[in-house]
């Protein structure tokens, strides 16, 4: 059950200097000429190819692979091979390549580095960051490098695309000296764990104590408050847990966005403190009976990992997670290997719930690279993450298709077969989803409130008033968003002039706390063509905590496509 706190935003009248805005109550019939026009967008697919002994084969052609979606054959419309890095042109036939890729010309790789600091204890962070340095020698000229860190509120970019070790050398070397929060999560999951264990363990005084007086003939039945008595910090542990994993995830699906649209492949190493696929098993440790409770909810990995596999895919990344972790310590044995139903305990005392961890956080790796085409790197495979991801980018076969886009934000599942060939293996990403402009919009918004005003943004004008108390601990804020009409679409339409603009808020407290994405869509009227510097003035009010927050208002013209961004902060002393 996913918890967020919600931003209540409270539309007004638009108030104008063109022209008068409809009189309350008033629907304004928005011609079909300002819906959103569906674009042609070619998904990546790109297949690693490899026989039963896992040896990459190389040499197939266009008529060697067939493409399903969702389970129907659909026609290959870029075709490029990949071999040692060279993209091979002679092979193709009569097939396009892929767009943006030279025939007999080195192909680059895109190497985004995301290091999350909130879950990552800093002695294992900076083990992975100096394999990661030691293996800058393993790139080529051709290849780029971005480092981007996030510490659960905001996200630094270290270093934007560069092929210069020099400068991957000092933003590795400046990720190193930034603090990670990873021993808090640590002390915060000790402390629901010792909450649960005294509840448990005054469960069993009750329940020995219950037989007892009834000389063990009556079932034994908690008092009612019992189960409550102990579980404030089991549940808040959990909200928090909750609010703080989807805050990484966000952080990671906004720097795909923020650094995508390099030519080339495009990979994401994804330095991960340690994500559970389940939060609910995760937060639940083994009871003194032997089991996990008979209880117990799995939360779905759709809700919390969905989005970001969704992203990855539709913007052509593949993810190659990182176990930051590593193995655990005082465990004998591959926890990545998955739990058996005869699990047996270590010698070393450590509990089943030690390695029901440990499987639950390699779980998400392996769910977030197998998705997406990539490779998890867990264990051990931290110290060779750069060299690893390295070696299985330099040969590959990249498909590419133009699908029939609807924007409905479904899944459609691929699937890549080769034909006649039962003998080999292809590997790739699983699916994308059909996302709709209004979804990649607010996604857009949600990523300003990380990295700022995204860099094709046109920058948006606003004014708020002085906060005015609310409630104990709320305020609401005035906002004066002016739009200039330069900057978007006015066309003639029934003997007035229209435009109908998109207008998104959202927002985030000082701890992270996210809203949705409010939206609207404003007409904007007027007798006479608009002259030039006119500007159309929208307000609304904005209802908030009496907290500093990071804001986002962003104005979208669907018929240019032109985005206007204004980024900053609000809250009692900023005003």
């Amino acid at each position: 059950m996913k918890s967020r706190r919600t931003l209540p935003v409270a539309w007004l009248l638009a108030a104008f200097v063109w022209a008068a805005a409809p009189a309350p109550g008033q629907e304004v019939e928005i011609p079909e000429v300002f819906s959103e026009t569906i674009d042609v967008r070619v998904v990546n697919v790109e297949v690693v190819v490899t026989d039963r002994q896992g040896n990459r084969v190389q040499g197939l052609k266009p008529s060697d692979f067939e493409l399903l979606v969702d389970g129907k054959p659909t026609p290959i419309d870029y075709f490029t091979e990949i071999e040692d890095g060279l993209a091979l042109g002679a092979r193709n036939g009569d097939m396009a390549a892929v767009p943006s890729v030279d025939p007999n010309a080195p192909v680059g790789t895109n190497f985004l580095i995301f290091i999350d600091d909130l879950f990552s204890i800093e002695r294992d962070r900076n083990r992975v960051l100096d394999r990661l340095r030691d293996d800058l020698g393993t790139l080529r000229p051709v290849d780029r490098v971005a480092v981007v860190a996030f510490d659960g509120k905001s996200a630094e970019t270290l270093t934007g695309w560069t092929p210069r070790s020099m400068e991957l050398e000092e933003a590795l070397d400046r990720a190193r000296e930034r603090p990670t929060r990873g021993i808090k999560q640590l002390t915060a999951r000790s402390l629901a764990d010792t909450d649960r264990q005294v509840r448990a363990d005054v469960e069993a005084v009750h329940r020995d104590a219950s037989r007892r007086l009834s000389g063990g003939a009556g079932p034994f039945a908690s008092e009612p408050g019992l189960r409550s008595l102990f579980s404030r910090a089991q549940h808040s542990y959990r909200q928090r847990l909750t609010n703080q994993l989807e805050s990484s995830v966000l952080a990671a699906m906004a720097t795909m966005r923020q650094f995508a649209g390099q030519p080339g492949r495009n990979v994401m190493l994804l330095l991960a403190g340690g994500w559970p696929r389940s939060l609910e098993i995760y937060t639940r440790a083994h009871l003194p009976d032997g089991g996990l409770p008979l209880d117990r909810r799995i939360m779905s990995e759709d809700d919390l990992y969905g989005p970001l596999v969704s992203t990855a895919n539709l913007i052509g990344f593949s993810l190659y997670p990182v176990d930051v972790p590593g193995p655990v310590r005082n465990f004998v044995g591959d926890a990545s290997r998955g739990l058996r139903a005869n699990a047996a305990i270590d010698p070393a005392g450590e509990s089943a719930g030690t390695l029901e961890r440990e499987d639950n956080v390699h779980s998400t790796l392996h769910l977030l690279a197998h998705s997406t085409g990539g490779v998890p790197l867990v264990n051990f495979g931290r110290d060779v993450a750069l060299a690893s991801v390295v070696a299985d980018t330099r040969s590959y076969y990249w498909l590419g298709f133009e699908p029939r886009r609807r924007e409905d934000d479904r899944f459609h599942q691929i699937a890549v077969r080769l034909t006649g060939r039962a003998d080999l293996d292809a590997r790739t990403r699983e699916g994308y989803v059909d996302m709709s402009r209004d979804h990649e919009l607010d996604m857009t918004a949600k990523a300003a409130l990380l990295f700022g005003d995204p860099p094709d943004a046109l920058p948006l004008e606003v004014h708020f008033s002085k906060p005015v108390r609310t409630g104990l601990r709320k305020m609401s804020v005035n906002v004066e968003v002016a739009i200039p009409l330069d900057e978007i679409q006015v066309l003639p339409m029934a003997g007035e002039w229209l435009s109908v603009v998109e207008v998104r808020v959202t927002a985030m407290d000082e701890g992270g706390n996210r809203s949705e994405v409010s939206f609207e869509k404003v007409p904007i009227t007027g007798a006479q063509e608009p002259q030039p510097g006119q500007i159309f003035y929208y307000e609304t009010d904005l209802q908030l905590r009496r907290r500093e927050h990071s804001y986002v208002i962003t104005v979208h013209d669907p018929l240019t496509g032109t985005n206007l961004t204004s980024t900053g902060k609000v809250g009692p002393k900023s005003i």
